[in-house]
């Protein structure tokens, strides 16, 4: 006979207690029941509160995705904004290059280098800017790219800027040289005696004329034909009162017959500076001025330098 297990209980009233017996395989199956029960319930907590907390973590993770992301696109946003400057400052680059140029064509002024030195650099591919493409394609690729070329452009912009010094001081040189390069009449009026070979109108014979004598009537005023510093203003034999004006680079100038002289020595001169009155006085036939140019000593044909 299987064993039975009795439990009582009270039920409440004085004297009433109750009770009913149990066999022991079904006590043991009912408390085996419970304890499985338990442990599948705290099994079923543990992995609910761990798919809980991996839920969590991926959200924030997805939110730090997100916001990289975001930042990722504002990047590039910035990049490609920066891609458009550049190109903006390598054409203004190239636009002052090819003015240089221009410049010194005009000027007669050789280039010293080949380029501006943005050959070669070439532009941002159109396919690399274009704000839609995905932000996994080409990002590196693309700055990579901008680095590049913003070390190129750097580099063309320092070697333009010292074209334009050295531009700037050729011209500024040539601009002396050309201040000081005669290139006006000394006076109006009619040239009545070339440069060259003459017969002398005081002996008759075969003479060699320095100069270039242009008449006009006595007082008119003599102006300086370049830039330059007064050598010499005085009278002297055969030529009457002379200025002789050096205006650097080899170039004199000498003005001859002045009825009178309206500059002292050492003083500085500009073209078109009045120096003296013509006169005849000297060796002369008439009122004119005697006007002669010499480079290095050597006379040359004043003509020559006489543009209006």
């Amino acid at each position: 006979m299987k064993k039975r297990i009795e439990i009582w209980f009270h039920s409440g009233a004085a004297s009433d207690i109750k009770g009913f017996s149990i066999r022991k395989t079904t006590l043991g199956f009912i408390l085996l029941t419970v304890i499985t029960a338990i442990g599948g319930a705290s099994f079923i907590g543990y992995d609910y509160f761990r798919l809980k907390r991996i839920s969590f973590n991926n959200t924030v993770l997805n939110q730090t995705l997100i916001k990289q992301n975001d930042e990722i696109k504002n990047q590039r946003s910035q990049i490609q904004s920066f891609a458009g400057e550049l190109e903006i400052l390598k054409n203004q680059v190239d636009t002052l290059s090819k003015f240089e140029d221009k410049v010194r064509l005009i000027a007669d002024i050789k280039q010293t280098s080949d380029s501006s030195g943005l050959i070669g650099i070439g532009g941002i591919p159109s396919e690399e800017l274009d704000p839609d493409i995905p932000l996994e394609q080409k990002h590196n690729n693309l700055i990579r790219e901008m680095h590049q070329q913003v070390s190129q452009t750097n580099l063309a912009a320092q070697k333009q800027t010292l074209d334009f010094e050295h531009l700037i001081k050729l011209l500024e040189e040539k601009r002396n040289f050309l201040a000081s390069t005669p290139s006006i009449k000394p006076i109006d009026g009619w040239i009545s005696s070339r440069f060259g070979y003459r017969k002398s109108p005081f002996t008759g014979k075969k003479e060699f004329h320095s100069g270039l004598d242009i008449s006009n009537k006595s007082g008119t005023k003599i102006v300086a034909t370049a830039n330059g510093r007064v050598s010499y203003a005085a009278r002297k034999m055969y030529i009457g009162n002379m200025v002789m004006i050096d205006h650097g680079h080899g170039r004199v100038t000498k003005y001859g017959h002045m009825k009178k002289l309206l500059v002292k020595p050492g003083q500085k001169v500009k073209r078109g500076d009045v120096i003296g009155l013509v006169g005849n006085t000297g060796k002369s036939t008439g009122p004119h001025v005697h006007y002669e140019v010499r480079i290095n000593g050597t006379p040359v044909n004043p003509l020559k330098y006489i543009l209006n």
